[in-house]
């Protein structure tokens, strides 16, 4: 680290648990956020602003006038822009040091498989099911840890999902792929704006976690909020022995 990223990332720095080497960790670190929206707008200005040396965004989709309600890396200048390229804006406007790559494409199988494969940590802030399921089949192959989180209404989830560990169960032993539930959306079904703020901050916590060894990540623990009155409920997720996507691992 240079004087610069001393100064700059210096309250991370006298933190016992984080230190020199845990931001070097940061710097060196490569993640991956899938959803550039409500959820992976916090995403990535907390990674951004916090050192994560590269950052890839993944969104096909574009800024409209209903997401500044809540997707607060965008802007009312930006409306027609690519979501990912309006999030590295962002980014690159907190910590210009930080190499940044967009990708406007459909996340699907063929997208994700060399890019999985390249990050440390994967980071699910989408909304399709479907989606979810391609980025958990990826991540469980190439034994890269995914965060994902999930936000409508006034209600979350959140959870980690690291098969590294032998015992931690993936995406698909908690929501198997041939059962899908029912699509919900923010256009018919409305979200509480600071909600998604609340998920994707925690998902960042979980990534730098993940990243610096720090703290003990959620992996075999599912976050449950109801934001009418901010109560949080974490049930304990086991491995799905009979999982289509892990099974074998």
């Amino acid at each position: 680290m240079n004087d610069d990223q001393l100064l700059r990332y210096s309250r991370h720095i006298l933190l016992d648990e984080l230190g020199v080497q845990g931001q070097q960790r940061l710097l060196e670190a490569h993640a991956l956020i899938i959803g550039a929206g409500g959820l992976g707008s916090p995403v990535g200005l907390y990674l951004g602003s916090a050192g994560v040396g590269r950052i890839t965004v993944v969104d096909h989709d574009r800024v409209d006038a209903t997401n500044l309600q809540r997707q607060i890396a965008h802007r009312l200048d930006r409306i027609g822009h690519f979501k990912a390229q309006s999030l590295a804006e962002s980014i690159a406007q907190i910590n210009p040091d930080v190499q940044l790559r967009c990708i406007t494409e459909r996340a699907d199988a063929a997208l994700l498989e060399p890019l999985v494969a390249a990050a440390d940590v994967v980071l699910d802030c989408t909304d399709n099911f479907a989606t979810r399921q391609a980025i958990n089949q990826a991540c469980v192959r190439h034994r890269v840890p995914l965060v994902s989180g999930a936000a409508i209404g006034f209600d979350a989830q959140m959870s980690v999902f690291d098969t590294r560990q032998a015992d931690s169960p993936c995406y698909a032993c908690l929501f198997a792929p041939d059962a899908p539930p029912e699509e919900v959306r923010c256009a018919t079904m409305g979200v509480f704006a600071p909600l998604v703020g609340i998920v994707g901050s925690m998902q960042a916590a979980e990534a730098i976690k993940l990243i610096t060894g720090t703290g003990q990540p959620m992996a075999g623990r599912l976050l449950m909020l109801d934001a009418r009155n901010l109560q949080p409920t974490t049930i304990g997720l086991s491995r799905d022995r009979q999982c289509p996507v892990c099974h074998s691992r």
